[in-house]
């Protein structure tokens, strides 16, 4: 299964960036998100392995991932070295005057044959809503979070 969504954050790709690259934040904004055990520390790189784990219907599914691509503040990919099969990617792009496109693209194969493809069709609506909620709330605390530093304090 592949799915790719998109959002546009009002912010530099460096602001967004900072959040990816830190794996403490990611259960801050990843919904359905039931296992986030970084191996290595909170600083993402290559190299990098999570055991994450993912509410799907009334599963929870995932993998021991490793991150194969760390290119600030651009593009951050991983696949999977145990577990279900997956590969996913992180793209942030400039389009202009402060605003971000960011991509998520996840590519995903349960086990199984005929029954793994029949579960992955079952389960594309919740992962994809997922991935939706997740660049929601991912544009939602950066974007807050840069207001808040445009704010001048009292003092």
């Amino acid at each position: 299964m592949r799915l790719e969504e998109c959002v546009e954050i009002r912010a530099s790709r460096e602001q967004i960036w900072d959040v990816l690259a830190d794996a403490d934040r990611h259960p801050m904004f990843m919904a359905g998100l039931t296992r986030w055990d970084v191996q290595n520390g909170p600083a993402i790189k290559c190299g990098t392995r999570i055991n994450m784990r993912m509410k799907v219907g009334s599963a929870q599914v995932g993998s021991l991932i490793e991150v194969t691509e760390f290119e600030p503040p651009a593009d951050l990919a991983w696949n999977s070295v145990t577990g279900i099969d997956q590969r996913g990617r992180w793209r942030l792009r400039e389009i202009g005057h402060g605003r971000t496109k960011v991509t998520m693209r996840l590519a995903y194969q349960a086990p199984g044959g005929l029954l793994g493809w029949i579960v992955d069709q079952i389960g594309v609506r919740d992962v994809r809503r997922n991935v939706r909620r997740s660049l929601e709330t991912l544009k939602d605390q950066v974007e807050a979070a840069d207001v808040r530093a445009r704010v001048p304090r009292a003092g």
